[in-house]
């Protein structure tokens, strides 16, 4: 029940010294404080972490070719490996079950791309339909390439927001034509990406189009994949592990090339690197609140410091409460409801001016490492959680210690 003479009396208490009062406060609500901008800044890391990550799919699993560096089985180092469409589709039939998005490459650097009276040298790419998916490209306009435009060879062609900008200014190039090389493709669709400028100078058009128009031949570039991540990151990390390794042997094997040449296949795991920034993050977030742990704690002795004053103060109060046959878990009680509502009250102004500081500066910081830092709710509520086991603690001691105290003692204390 509420007992507002209980609180009457707490008020009066604190209110006896009130610069000694203030000054905990303060210590506390500064620990608070300091623990949730940090906690912000930690989200902040993070967020700027994922947008890094944003431009490609985070489990991603890049597959190119370059020349040996080493002789094996009588063959001589220098030898160029060249991908063919039949690996990817060896690839994507031995390892089905394990891969989410594929895609066979045929990429031309630098391609001069005509409009009317305009141009450009932009990128082209010859993709198949899950390259959207890999990619984190979104359609604005129009559609992405299918089944039917790879299947008959289309010559059709999705742009990026910067090629559209610039070829077309402004215009919806849906239906247009453009050349590359002097051949006609029809723009089908306009896509954003959040890599931003450098991925939306990027077109993409079927990859047989682009094998057939430009004598690729039966060659692909490269061969990207995903793999599920329908665990957590170390399961997707440890399946994906266990395809480079897979599909690095085969390859190897089918090209004879030695298992130690580390050139000649190249693998590269996205996944890998998100595991180590994430990794990273994770201990700067933990380094962040065992710094603000620690100002909590500073706060906390400082309350603990000011309850045994205050018991001090009232030992004979305390002996006359005892004497007139107060139990020992209402003088315990009445220790803790002080000390808990100090800590309380100073932490969760520190806890409201930390988010306050936050929503204020927070959009306003947005930069490459450091993206919208903020605290969800789970974590202000932990915080709580902190502030009434901080309270507890700082004020059992001396609560202890004045129900320990004897009444006949006590009434002779001066």
């Amino acid at each position: 029940m509420f007992d507002i003479e209980r609180w009457q009396e707490v008020f009066e208490t604190l209110s006896k010294n009130k610069l000694r009062t203030a000054l905990t406060c303060i210590s506390v609500a500064s620990g608070i404080f300091i623990l949730i901008v940090l906690l912000g800044f930690s989200s902040g890391i993070q967020n700027g972490v994922k947008d890094q990550f944003s431009s490609d799919a985070t489990n991603k699993l890049s597959i190119r070719t370059r020349s040996t560096t080493k002789g094996y089985k009588g063959l001589n180092p220098g030898r160029n490996i060249q991908l063919k469409m039949e690996d990817f589709i060896d690839v994507s039939r031995n390892y089905d079950d394990y891969l989410e998005y594929r895609s066979g490459n045929y990429s031309i650097w630098g391609s001069l791309i005509n409009y009317k009276n305009e141009s450009g040298n932009f990128r082209v790419q010859g993709v198949m339909p899950d390259f959207q998916f890999i990619e984190n490209a979104d359609i604005s306009e129009g559609r992405f390439l299918n089944e039917s435009d790879i299947n008959e060879a289309k010559k059709v062609i999705v742009v990026g927001n910067k090629v559209k900008t610039e070829l077309f200014k402004g215009k919806s190039p849906l239906g247009e034509y453009v050349s590359i090389y002097g051949i006609q493709f029809k723009v089908i669709g306009v896509f954003f990406d959040p890599g931003g400028e450098r991925e939306e100078s990027n077109v993409y058009i079927p990859v047989t189009s682009a094998q057939k128009a430009f004598n690729g031949g039966d060659r692909v570039r490269d061969m990207a994949f995903t793999v599920p991540m329908s665990g957590s990151l170390n399961e997707a990390l440890e399946l994906s592990e266990d395809l480079v390794a897979g599909i690095e042997y085969d390859l190897k094997q089918k090209y004879i090339i030695a298992p130690d040449d580390i050139a000649a296949i190249r693998v590269d795991n996205t996944l890998e690197e998100a595991k180590k920034i994430y990794s990273l993050v994770d201990i700067i977030r933990a380094v962040f609140w065992f710094v603000g742990i620690g100002t909590i704690i500073a706060g906390v002795v400082g309350v603990g410091n000011i309850m045994i004053i205050i018991v001090k103060e009232r030992t004979k109060e305390i002996g006359i409460r005892k004497a007139l046959g107060a139990q020992p878990l209402s003088i315990i009680g009445m220790i803790l409801q002080e000390s808990i509502f100090v800590t309380m009250f100073s932490g969760l102004f520190g806890l409201i001016a930390g988010l306050g500081l936050l929503e204020l500066v927070g959009p306003t910081i947005d930069n490459d490492f450091i993206k919208y830092p903020q605290v969800d709710f789970n974590t202000a509520l932990t915080t709580v959680f902190i502030l009434v086991i901080a309270g507890t603690f700082a004020g059992f001691l001396p609560a202890y210690r004045a129900a320990k105290i004897k009444p006949i003692i006590a009434l002779r204390d001066e």
